[in-house]
């Protein structure tokens, strides 16, 4: 006979150890889960801001139809569309991982 089933069958307070910890800890994952996709949300949103607006707007004031001008923008701006895009997604997972 396994142990545990038999430390179960033995003692109520081992089955009520598991009731309590079947029912205690989805209630406390799941915003912990939301608020890391939360948490996550604002660091991409915040990296996007301050890490690529800079080279974006420098990026802008430079193009002047040189090659790496163009690419140096255009890297830029995709930088920036990922990082938002990440934060979104993030946000939009929080709150679908809140609701459901």
């Amino acid at each position: 006979m396994n142990l545990a089933k038999r430390a179960g069958a033995l003692n109520p307070h081992v089955k009520l150890l598991k009731v309590f910890i079947s029912s205690f800890v989805p209630g406390v994952v799941k915003p912990l889960h939301a608020l890391w996709n939360e948490v996550l949300a604002f660091t991409f949103c915040l990296l996007g801001t301050l890490l690529t607006m800079g080279p974006v707007w420098r990026g802008y004031k430079d193009l002047n139809g040189a090659p790496e001008n163009l690419f140096k923008f255009a890297a830029a701006v995709f930088l920036a569309a990922v990082m938002f895009g990440f934060g979104i997604y993030s946000y939009r997972r929080a709150r679908k991982i809140a609701r459901g």
